[in-house]
């Protein structure tokens, strides 16, 4: 079903490597996946994922619910053969979007009455079902249904939102039976420390065989993030994977590593690049500007993708302000192989036991 070797620590900080081992094959960690939400990395076939190297991707529970239907997936064979990708899976629960949907949605102990952001038609979600559909999907790797307290929020709130999100994770661990599927637990408690501290003793005596780091990146500075993550490390089993949900910017792979993360998951590469912009080894490349009209240097002079090897900064930007489908296949294929290249240096950095080095070489390059 799953299974979990560390290879490598790093002296002076929790980073390490190791090997997560799925039904569809081995994941070498820290690994970024890159996000299919509706079963398609947007603006990338699954060659071209697999040609940048990207070995799990994550798929989202509730827009495959609404749209094609759990139903219909399964009787494709599963996500892995409806969309064509031989690699491994994650599924998230949907809870993020629950959380997103304010306005929309009316959250219970029960589960979570909802109208879809599509056509406003009325819908109900519990743990139960969620596992259903997940198990429908077929994924390697689910998520647990929680709650995702927004920032800021009270410590009422915050509180609520750690317990509902323990209930779920026990009524989703007594109701998923799929052999072949991992199911993660999911820590959450906002940026309060007593909250991470307790919502992780809970979630962590129900033995999950991996877990997530929840309800970060909605909004709180990045100070607090990392706080967090400090604390959360010595909080998961050291022998089990921990996965940062929503979290892409370069700079937070990097000084989520150095904390002990071994997952990351975000939709900004593929986003960012519909808007013309591109990670770079210096900073983000805002390629649509005026000033690179007539730069006719690579994306990124010292990246080895396709795309750099073969365009210009002012080839990319004609794309953008043409509005080409183009500009968002090109820039999105360079972002995804930019972060998942980056997760290799840093791989390779822990493994020869210079990721100290490599960390201050990164901040003396790279504007954030």
């Amino acid at each position: 079903m799953l299974d979990f070797q560390i290879t490598r620590t790093d002296s002076g900080s929790a980073a390490r490597t190791g090997q997560l081992t799925t039904t569809h094959g081995v994941i070498d960690t820290p690994v970024f996946m890159p996000v299919g939400t509706q079963a398609t990395v947007k603006a990338m076939t699954p060659g071209m994922l697999a040609e940048v190297g990207a070995d799990i991707i994550l798929s989202n529970t509730y827009h495959l619910y609404l749209r094609p239907g759990a139903d219909l997936v399964e009787k494709a064979g599963g996500l892995h053969s409806f969309m064509n990708w031989p690699r491994s899976i994650l599924t998230d629960s949907g809870g993020f979007q629950v959380f997103s949907l304010k306005g929309l949605r009316k959250i219970s102990d029960e589960g979570v009455v909802f109208h879809s952001h599509i056509d406003g038609s009325r819908h109900f979600l519990t743990p139960e079902i969620v596992m259903d559909i997940e198990q429908k999907l077929g994924a390697d790797i689910a998520m647990c249904f929680d709650e995702c307290a927004p920032f800021p929020c009270s410590y009422e709130e915050a509180a609520q939102a750690v317990e509902r999100t323990t209930l779920w994770a026990t009524r989703c661990r007594e109701s998923h039976h799929r052999a072949d599927q991992a199911l993660f637990g999911i820590v959450q408690g906002n940026v309060f420390e007593d909250l991470r501290e307790k919502s992780a003793a809970e979630i962590v005596a129900l033995d999950f065989p991996g877990y997530a780091i929840g309800g970060l990146s909605v909004g709180e500075p990045k100070q607090d993030m990392y706080r967090i993550l400090d604390l959360t490390n010595n909080l998961l089993p050291q022998d089990k994977p921990r996965y940062l949900m929503g979290v892409g910017a370069p700079e937070d792979l990097l000084e989520g590593v150095k904390r002990g993360v071994d997952m990351f998951d975000c939709v900004l590469p593929t986003r960012i690049a519909r808007h013309g912009t591109a990670f770079s080894h210096c900073g983000k490349v805002v390629v649509r500007n005026a000033g690179y009209a007539e730069d006719f240097t690579p994306l990124d002079p010292d990246c080895d993708c396709q795309v750099c090897k073969s365009y210009s900064r002012a080839y990319l930007r004609h794309l953008v302000k043409s509005e080409e489908i183009l500009a968002h296949i090109l820039l999105s294929y360079h972002n995804i192989y930019f972060l998942i290249k980056l997760m290799q240096d840093i791989r390779k950095a822990i493994a020869d036991n210079t990721f100290a080095q490599f960390y201050n070489n990164f901040y003396e390059n790279y504007r954030i």
